[in-house]
């Protein structure tokens, strides 16, 4: 235990922070809106297009810098666009169609990695992440994008389903990179479950709490017994969102009846 050099943590620690920035009060949004899996499907589309990215060669070398980023966005605005109509044309069976979109963009992952020597290990890494393996560096540009995206979200009200939408899109593909679909769904709904009773400042703030206490818990508990960061933080995260249905159990249960 005296052996792990706590500072390692300190920028996987950050950019779960930065994620958090924008993931609370989207998440929060998806809650009220009664989407709970568009942040699963959306994500699973962000990866397809970086899985796409993946397999496409210059030179012998794999697609690197820029090109899976434009591959991700691209991919998730489009799934965004396709949602805003399909929300409009069929709102009583969107969540269904959101499902769905979800299992297609996954499976079509695994078919175009199918003859991949390596195609397992891009499928752990995009689902689980490497969060303890970000570096500073890493830090700068979605930094940039979070504020850019926190600013559209403060007009969200002119922005409109569409508006709501790619923005959406838009973190969720800078999420994705950064630390992976799981953790990207347990950042998203984690902290607005737990959050849930508190309105406006008040329960965003409370989420913030609750999520940054879930992506340090779940960092120690990886450095203590030596186990998948990403995993173990999305993994807290769930607990820390049971804990407070529990306790707002417990005060629903308490309150006088009217």
């Amino acid at each position: 235990m005296s052996a792990i050099d706590w500072s390692l943590l300190l920028i996987p620690f950050l950019a779960g922070l930065l994620v958090l920035s924008t993931h609370v009060p989207l998440g929060r949004e998806v809650l009220a809106r009664g989407i709970i899996f568009i942040d699963l499907a959306i994500a699973q589309v962000a990866g397809l297009g970086v899985t796409a990215a993946h397999l496409l060669q210059w030179g012998g070398e794999e697609a690197a810098g820029p090109v899976p980023q434009l591959a991700a966005a691209a991919a998730a605005c489009l799934a965004a666009l396709l949602l805003t109509w399909s929300g409009k044309r069929w709102p009583p069976i969107q969540e269904a169609l959101i499902g769905l979109l979800f299992v297609f963009a996954a499976c079509a992952g695994i078919l175009l990695l199918a003859h991949d020597p390596r195609g397992g290990d891009h499928l752990r890494d995009l689902l689980a992440g490497q969060i303890l393996w970000v570096g500073p560096q890493q830090l700068l540009i979605p930094a940039l994008l979070y504020a850019l995206l926190l600013a559209g979200w403060s007009q969200r009200w002119r922005l409109g389903d569409a508006g709501f939408y790619l923005l959406f899109a838009l973190a969720v593909t800078v999420s994705v990179q950064l630390v992976g679909v799981f953790l990207v769904f347990a950042s998203l709904i984690a902290p607005a479950l737990a959050s849930r009773r508190l309105a406006g400042k008040r329960g965003q703030t409370f989420g913030y709490a609750v999520g940054g206490a879930g992506y340090a818990l779940g960092l120690g508990a990886s450095a203590l017994w030596d186990l998948p960061a990403g995993p173990a933080i999305a993994t807290t995260l769930c607990l820390l969102a049971l804990l407070g249905l529990q306790d707002g159990q417990q005060v629903e249960s308490k309150a006088p009846a009217a």
